[in-house]
Protein backbone atom coordinates (compact mmCIF):
# COMPACT_ATOMS: atom_id res chain seq x y z
CA UNK A 1 0.00 0.00 0.00
CA UNK A 2 2.86 2.35 0.80
CA UNK A 3 4.36 1.73 -2.67
CA UNK A 4 1.05 2.56 -4.32
CA UNK A 5 0.86 5.85 -2.39
CA UNK A 6 4.45 6.70 -3.33
CA UNK A 7 3.87 5.96 -7.03
CA UNK A 8 0.65 8.03 -7.00
CA UNK A 9 2.50 10.95 -5.37
CA UNK A 10 5.32 10.78 -7.93
CA UNK A 11 2.88 10.73 -10.84
CA UNK A 12 1.01 13.72 -9.36
CA UNK A 13 4.28 15.64 -8.92
CA UNK A 14 5.30 14.86 -12.50
CA UNK A 15 1.97 16.12 -13.86
CA UNK A 16 2.26 19.32 -11.80
CA UNK A 17 5.85 19.86 -12.97
CA UNK A 18 4.82 19.52 -16.61
CA UNK A 19 2.03 22.09 -16.31
CA UNK A 20 3.96 24.75 -14.40
CA UNK A 21 4.10 27.98 -16.40
CA UNK A 22 7.17 30.17 -16.00
CA UNK A 23 6.46 33.86 -16.52
CA UNK A 24 9.56 35.96 -15.77
CA UNK A 25 8.51 39.17 -17.60
CA UNK A 26 5.38 41.21 -17.34
CA UNK A 27 3.87 42.58 -20.56
CA UNK A 28 4.34 46.27 -21.34
CA UNK A 29 0.81 46.22 -22.79
CA UNK A 30 -2.02 43.74 -22.30
CA UNK A 31 -5.53 43.50 -23.71
CA UNK A 32 -8.08 40.70 -23.77
CA UNK A 33 -6.66 39.47 -27.09
CA UNK A 34 -2.88 39.96 -26.85
CA UNK A 35 0.12 40.91 -24.73
CA UNK A 36 3.20 42.91 -25.76
CA UNK A 37 6.62 42.05 -24.34
CA UNK A 38 9.81 44.07 -24.70
CA UNK A 39 8.97 47.49 -26.14
CA UNK A 40 5.67 48.66 -27.60
CA UNK A 41 5.18 48.08 -31.30
CA UNK A 42 4.76 51.43 -33.10
CA UNK A 43 1.54 50.24 -34.74
CA UNK A 44 -0.69 47.19 -35.00
CA UNK A 45 0.10 46.33 -38.63
CA UNK A 46 1.02 42.71 -39.39
CA UNK A 47 4.55 41.74 -40.27
CA UNK A 48 5.91 39.86 -43.26
CA UNK A 49 5.45 36.09 -43.30
CA UNK A 50 8.45 34.21 -41.91
CA UNK A 51 8.53 32.05 -45.06
CA UNK A 52 9.06 35.13 -47.26
CA UNK A 53 11.84 36.54 -45.09
CA UNK A 54 13.71 33.22 -45.13
CA UNK A 55 13.24 32.80 -48.90
CA UNK A 56 14.71 36.29 -49.38
CA UNK A 57 17.41 35.87 -46.73
CA UNK A 58 19.97 37.92 -48.69
CA UNK A 59 17.63 40.93 -48.80
CA UNK A 60 17.06 40.91 -45.03
CA UNK A 61 20.33 39.68 -43.47
CA UNK A 62 21.43 42.13 -40.78
CA UNK A 63 18.33 44.28 -41.21
CA UNK A 64 15.46 44.95 -38.85
CA UNK A 65 12.36 43.01 -39.88
CA UNK A 66 8.74 42.89 -38.74
CA UNK A 67 7.55 39.27 -38.81
CA UNK A 68 4.21 37.56 -38.24
CA UNK A 69 4.57 33.88 -37.42
CA UNK A 70 3.53 31.06 -35.10
CA UNK A 71 5.33 29.98 -31.93
CA UNK A 72 6.00 26.25 -32.27
CA UNK A 73 8.04 25.61 -29.10
CA UNK A 74 9.20 27.77 -26.19
CA UNK A 75 12.21 27.38 -23.90
CA UNK A 76 10.69 25.60 -20.92
CA UNK A 77 13.39 26.74 -18.55
CA UNK A 78 12.51 30.46 -18.53
CA UNK A 79 10.94 31.49 -21.87
CA UNK A 80 14.17 33.04 -23.18
CA UNK A 81 13.72 31.90 -26.81
CA UNK A 82 11.24 30.19 -29.07
CA UNK A 83 11.14 28.32 -32.35
CA UNK A 84 8.95 30.02 -34.96
CA UNK A 85 7.50 28.00 -37.82
CA UNK A 86 5.55 28.68 -40.95
CA UNK A 87 5.24 25.81 -43.38
CA UNK A 88 8.79 24.48 -43.84
CA UNK A 89 10.34 27.74 -42.60
CA UNK A 90 11.89 27.71 -39.12
CA UNK A 91 13.76 30.32 -37.12
CA UNK A 92 14.99 30.62 -33.56
CA UNK A 93 13.76 33.81 -31.92
CA UNK A 94 15.78 35.20 -29.03
CA UNK A 95 15.26 38.41 -27.11
CA UNK A 96 17.77 41.24 -27.50
CA UNK A 97 20.16 41.35 -24.54
CA UNK A 98 17.80 39.03 -22.60
CA UNK A 99 15.67 42.14 -22.17
CA UNK A 100 12.47 40.15 -21.67
CA UNK A 101 11.04 36.63 -21.72
CA UNK A 102 7.72 35.14 -22.79
CA UNK A 103 5.49 32.76 -20.81
CA UNK A 104 6.48 29.13 -21.28
CA UNK A 105 2.92 28.24 -22.31
CA UNK A 106 3.01 30.50 -25.40
CA UNK A 107 3.41 27.61 -27.86
CA UNK A 108 0.84 27.65 -30.67
CA UNK A 109 0.20 31.40 -30.51
CA UNK A 110 0.46 33.76 -33.46
CA UNK A 111 2.95 36.57 -32.89
CA UNK A 112 4.20 39.75 -34.51
CA UNK A 113 7.77 40.67 -33.68
CA UNK A 114 10.41 43.21 -34.61
CA UNK A 115 14.06 42.17 -34.64
CA UNK A 116 17.26 41.83 -36.65
CA UNK A 117 17.39 38.87 -39.05
CA UNK A 118 20.64 36.86 -39.17
CA UNK A 119 22.16 33.44 -39.77
CA UNK A 120 24.09 32.06 -36.79
CA UNK A 121 25.57 28.58 -36.94
CA UNK A 122 25.29 26.57 -33.73
CA UNK A 123 28.07 24.59 -32.15
CA UNK A 124 27.19 21.07 -30.97
CA UNK A 125 27.26 22.41 -27.40
CA UNK A 126 24.80 25.21 -28.23
CA UNK A 127 22.50 22.76 -30.02
CA UNK A 128 22.58 20.48 -26.97
CA UNK A 129 21.70 23.41 -24.70
CA UNK A 130 18.73 24.39 -26.89
CA UNK A 131 17.61 20.75 -26.86
CA UNK A 132 17.73 20.69 -23.08
CA UNK A 133 15.93 24.05 -22.70
CA UNK A 134 13.14 23.03 -25.09
CA UNK A 135 12.63 19.84 -23.11
CA UNK A 136 12.87 17.87 -26.35
CA UNK A 137 14.49 14.54 -27.12
CA UNK A 138 15.73 15.76 -30.52
CA UNK A 139 16.95 19.24 -31.40
CA UNK A 140 17.75 18.44 -35.04
CA UNK A 141 14.79 20.33 -36.49
CA UNK A 142 14.99 23.12 -33.91
CA UNK A 143 18.66 23.99 -34.34
CA UNK A 144 17.84 26.41 -37.12
CA UNK A 145 20.76 28.65 -38.04
CA UNK A 146 18.26 31.42 -38.84
CA UNK A 147 17.80 33.75 -35.91
CA UNK A 148 15.87 36.90 -35.14
CA UNK A 149 16.92 38.58 -31.86
CA UNK A 150 13.70 40.44 -31.10
CA UNK A 151 13.32 43.74 -29.28
CA UNK A 152 9.50 43.74 -29.34
CA UNK A 153 6.94 40.95 -29.49
CA UNK A 154 3.14 40.89 -29.54
CA UNK A 155 1.47 37.57 -28.85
Amino acid sequence: MRWLALITALVALNVLAETTVVRLSEPVEATETYEVFGALLPDKSPGMPLQEIIEREGDFAGREVRVSTRIAKVCQKKGCFFIATEGDARARITFADYGFFIPTDSGGKQVTLVGTFSRQELSPEQAAQYKKDLGEQSVEEDASPLSIPSSRLRC
